[in-house]
């Protein structure tokens, strides 16, 4: 089993979300499956289940687009690794909360390639430094990786977003995932000079290895 890997650079959110829409509408049984890895522009965007009013703190230079995945908002930046996972779910025989579990564990393998310990955090989807991890106190327990999808007609779309060397002043005018407090961190505060590239390289090596597993 393989996958179509495109790496698509910098690319603007919304023609990106429309052009996932569109593939997944458009693909039939015989459509290979595609993994999208990119930056985005500075953008927040809102899920399904979002309250704006979580934007608490609206900026001129960064647009809030509503959109059809789960969970809350989020904010998208450079320096921020986004992989989406266009995948026929039926074909590989892996349902949703599966897949979520599958995606968490790669983030986890990845983040441990790189020295940084981290975990699950029951009923709230992403992944978190460890709090027994030996990293500085005041970034246990805070939030490093995100992930939402949408599935339709048994094939899925959006994904996931791993913190590298983002903005994170821009995620104190949110409330991250619709948690008001909740501190945000990415690789490069925990002391992690890898660029981009290399990290993203890890990270699709891990989903790979996930998504084929049995």
């Amino acid at each position: 089993m393989s996958f179509l890997v495109k790496h698509l650079g910098v690319a603007d959110y919304e023609s990106t979300y429309q052009a996932m829409r569109d593939f997944t509408q458009q693909r039939d049984s015989d459509t290979p499956d595609e993994i999208w890895i990119l930056e985005h522009p500075p953008v927040f965007t809102l899920g399904l289940a979002g309250d704006a009013s979580n934007l608490h703190s609206p900026s001129n230079q960064i647009p809030l687009v509503q959109v059809d995945r789960g969970g809350e908002i989020t904010y998208h930046g450079p320096g921020q690794i986004v992989v989406y996972l266009l995948l026929d779910l039926r074909r590989l025989g892996i349902f949703v909360k599966e897949l979520v579990s599958r995606i968490e564990q790669a983030l986890i393998d990845t983040l441990a390639d790189f020295g940084i310990q981290a975990e699950r955090h029951a009923g709230a989807p992403g992944i978190y430094v460890a709090q027994e991890s030996p990293a500085p106190l005041e970034y246990r327990g805070a939030k490093i990786a995100a992930l939402g999808l949408k599935v339709s007609k048994g094939c899925s779309y959006h994904g996931l977003a791993l913190n590298v060397s983002t903005d994170l002043a821009a995620f104190s005018r949110i409330h991250p995932c619709g948690y008001e407090g909740l501190r945000t961190v990415d690789m490069q505060t925990l002391g992690i000079k890898d660029n981009v590239d290399i990290i993203g390289q890890t990270l699709l090596g891990h989903l790979q290895k996930q998504l084929i597993s049995s």
